[in-house]
């Protein structure tokens, strides 16, 4: 294989994985690091820091494997996906399974470095995974699944540092359900014409003319059970800044979202990791000025 058609596949995989959006990533990132950080009260050691980092950016990307897989029938006939390599023909079917196999077997890797109650629920992370790309076509609410899925790392968090799962992860992992259908209610917006043309479900279609109303009502939902949650663990004025800021950041995103324009919402859903950063920024700073 020549070392220009080796840079053509390479570049053909990091588009599958979308390297060059970072923000898919971030967004499990945030309320991972969040969880590892109130579990661990504070700083958790250089080592869980790095499985969880990368093991979520390796996750994410096998995912999208996965995704494109499963949608590739569906994302031709979308404005947005067309273009994809799995549905242009230019990786096959099998080369983004076994890219996405490799994927997941790498953070498997990092997770045997933690201990039995992580691996068993990174199992558990694994299934709903894997039920998510179906879920499209059965579910009405099929964000309800990727929240659940994105929210794994939570639980896992709380297993890594404590060997246990307790309530508090539970409430947090709820709230944090809530978040991510709020954002990807967003995405689901921009391609609802294209959804409804050939039977795809999400929440955009499923709300209908509340659509909007219900976005933010996840917000808020969102932000009130972790400030709840995290009175007694994080009390301090810093984290109620930051969880201040992150409603105003939910407020803006109501705005651009209100006409239901495409370029709008997907700018909303692509800022919303800037929100999980600063719920994040405020669990650190509390922890530092303790």
């Amino acid at each position: 294989m020549s070392a220009a058609l080796l840079r053509r596949k390479a570049a053909l995989y990091l588009q599958l994985i979308r390297w060059d959006r970072p923000a898919g990533w971030l967004l499990l990132l945030w309320p991972t690091l969040s969880a590892l950080w109130l579990a661990s009260h504070g700083f958790p050691g250089w080592h869980l820091l790095t499985v969880f980092t990368l093991g979520t950016i390796l996750m994410r990307s096998a995912g999208c494997c996965l995704n494109d897989v499963a949608d590739r029938d569906f994302d031709r006939h979308v404005k947005r996906t067309a273009q994809r390599p799995v549905t242009s023909g230019a990786v096959s079917v099998k080369e983004a399974l076994v890219l996405g196999a490799v994927l997941a077997l790498l953070a498997f890797g990092l997770v045997l470095t933690t201990n039995a109650a992580t691996i068993a629920w990174s199992i558990a992370a694994l299934a709903v995974t894997l039920v998510y790309p179906f879920a499209k076509r059965f579910i009405s609410m099929p964000q309800a699944v990727l929240g659940v899925a994105f929210s794994f790392g939570i639980p896992m968090a709380f297993a890594a540092v404590q060997s246990r799962v307790p309530a508090l992860a539970w409430l947090l992992l709820l709230g944090n359900l809530f978040w991510v259908i709020a954002y990807d209610t967003e995405y689901a917006m921009v391609d609802r014409d294209d959804d409804l043309k050939i039977g795809m479900k999400t929440s955009a279609i499923t709300l209908g003319r509340f659509d909007v109303a219900g976005v933010m009502a996840c917000y808020l939902a969102y932000l009130s059970i972790w400030a709840v949650a995290l009175a007694v663990y994080a009390p301090s004025a810093i984290y109620l800044i930051a969880i201040a800021l992150a409603l105003l950041q939910a407020l803006w995103h109501g705005w651009l979202i209100r006409q239901r324009e495409r370029d709008a919402c997907f700018k909303a859903f692509r800022l919303n990791h800037w929100l999980g950063f600063t719920v994040f920024a405020g669990i650190v700073l509390s922890y530092l000025g303790a």
